[in-house]
């Protein structure tokens, strides 16, 4: 029989994370994924002939450079691309392209709002100042403010005063974290254009949001969350796709002595008289281990891996109340040519396109196509975030061919009376097609088959509940220490020797690695063993 001081249920980036620092502080590791290859949602496959596509998570924006460092993931094979500005165009033939260039930024905002132009630097700086005092909170563990026992009372002020550089922007915190996207950025922009810009990219962040969302606005500073001016590159798009984050975790691990085996689904948890035992698989093999830390969401985790066997009904409540909805999908092209965008001049501006493209005409176009994925209908012109990683990769498409990736805003879980089948997916290649083309005409001609995801495909393909990529929405009654659930935010569970490492933990979604960071560190605690690396 094996056993192992610990087994990670998943390898997902963060159960990779996790399992790669227990494994560099000495600890033996197993990670156990249920598919024949690693990496959950971050992963590259060959969807169409030739083609390394990267299914689901498709732009680097969140990899923390620590971890990154710690992992020496840049050695083992991450090489971000240096990528051009995004873009974002109208029907009109205008556009605004984000230059690294501030001051040209500006030039491209004028010609909606001279006003506008001149308060994005004081935007700008706001947002850079409050998230740089924010960054710290990402690797802390969250404390239980109602533990007022003296280590409960210890542990809070501590956190408070590691962090109290972040104090004198509380209520700025307190604005993002209650106000909708639209009405924060009222506060700085008159123009619709430009507030539709930057509130479009709340109706991508894979929950379910709309700009005028109370609690939207936090999704202002999540392309802010990571440093970019480090050692370890920006972020964008990664050579050979996102499979290569993954495939570098794993790499990690292995080289510290943590085994990592595909193809083992686990059942259930083993635990006897209150002790965890290990885990038993599908196939009624067992693996041994006094601890278990699950990379799956908290529904999973809790209802099916745990059970209300050994966990409280008031527990599961809370657990059933977390909320998981998505309106996100995905659809992945192979193509004969790059869109040719109206509003880009490749050619003038010496790049081989813009870095990715995001489409939304005006705020009333998102909010109706936010109020139709809710009503059950695929909005007629959903948000799309566009990325065409052949134009700056040449591995990830055979000559001739491209690879182009669509994150789209706005399709219900269930159609209204209608199913997801061969017709309905059609239906929504055509309407994102006829979106593209709108800035991009003859694009629909080059396209030579697509991969669809729904919020359901991406449910039973990653594991992930109800399709919500961050498995769970990040509002503010679903963040830090209550993220997944009060008073179970530190990464453990009511069971002792079962904790948590995935995205439904604090920081929260997107390629990040930090939960996976986080959980191992605390988990290391309680065996006793030194966490491999400095603080952030």
């Amino acid at each position: 029989m094996r056993s192992y001081d610990a087994i990670v249920v998943g390898g997902g980036h963060n159960g990779l994370t996790c399992a790669a620092y227990m494994a560099k502080a000495g600890a033996k590791v197993c990670v156990l994924e249920q598919r024949t290859f690693v990496g959950g949602a971050s992963v590259t496959r060959e969807v169409f002939p030739g083609h390394k596509v990267s299914v689901a998570a498709y732009w680097m924006s969140m990899l923390q450079p620590k971890i990154m460092r710690d992992l020496e993931l840049r050695r083992r094979g991450v090489e971000p691309i240096p990528t051009p500005p995004t873009l974002h165009p109208f029907a009109d033939g205008r556009s605004v392209v984000f230059w690294p260039d501030r001051a040209r930024v500006q030039d491209e905002l004028a010609q909606f709002s001279q006003k506008d132009a001149e308060a994005y630097a004081a935007y700008d700086d706001h947002m850079t100042r409050i998230v740089a005092a924010l960054r710290p909170m990402l690797f802390e563990t969250p404390v239980d403010p109602t533990d007022l026992s003296l280590r409960g009372l210890r542990r809070t002020l501590k956190l408070a005063w590691r962090n109290r550089r972040a104090l004198p922007h509380f209520y700025d915190l307190w604005d993002l974290l209650t106000l909708s996207a639209w009405d924060y950025l009222h506060r700085w922009f008159e123009s619709d254009e430009i507030r539709t810009i930057f509130a479009s990219y709340a109706s991508g962040s894979a929950g379910i949001l709309s700009p005028k969302s109370p609690g939207s606005a936090y999704v202002l500073a999540r392309p802010y969350l990571r440093d970019n001016s480090t050692d370890q590159g920006p972020g964008g798009l990664i050579r050979g796709g996102m499979g290569a984050i993954t495939q570098a975790l794993r790499e990690a691990g292995e080289a510290y002595g943590a085994t990592v085996l595909t193809g083992r689904t686990v059942r259930r948890v083993i635990i006897e008289k209150g002790t965890v035992q290990g885990v038993e698989l599908e196939d009624g093999s067992r693996i041994d281990a006094p601890v278990v830390v699950s990379n799956a969401g908290a529904k999973a985790t809790y209802r099916d891996l745990l059970g209300k066997d050994h966990v409280a009904p008031e527990i599961l409540a809370q657990i059933d109340r977390h909320r998981t909805g998505s309106i996100a999908f995905k659809i992945n092209l192979s193509t004969r040519a790059l869109p040719r965008w109206t509003a880009f001049d490749e050619r003038q501006l010496n790049v081989a396109g813009p870095g990715g493209i995001t489409l939304a005409e005006n705020s009333d176009e998102l909010e109706d196509a936010f109020q139709s994925a809710m009503n059950g209908e695929m909005a007629p012109r959903p948000y799309l975030w566009i990325t065409t990683p052949s134009a700056f990769d040449d591995s990830v498409a055979p000559e001739g061919r491209h690879v182009v990736q669509i994150m789209g805003g706005h399709v219900p879980y269930a159609l209204n009376g209608r199913e997801w089948d061969a017709d309905t997916r059609q239906e929504l290649v055509d309407i994102v097609l006829s979106q593209i083309c709108r800035y991009a005409p003859g694009f629909d001609e080059d396209v030579l088959d697509a991969q669809v995801l729904t919020p359901k495909d991406i449910e039973s393909m990653f594991s992930m509940i109800d399709g919500h990529v961050h498995h769970g929405e990040m509002s503010l009654d679903q963040i830090f220490f209550r993220r997944p659930i009060a008073h179970y935010a530190d990464y453990r569970t009511p069971v002792k020797g079962v904790y948590m490492c995935g995205a439904a933990c604090h920081p929260g979604g997107g390629v990040n690695g930090v939960p996976g960071h986080n959980a191992a560190r605390e988990v290391l605690a309680d065996m006793g063993r030194k966490f491999p690396a400095q603080p952030y």
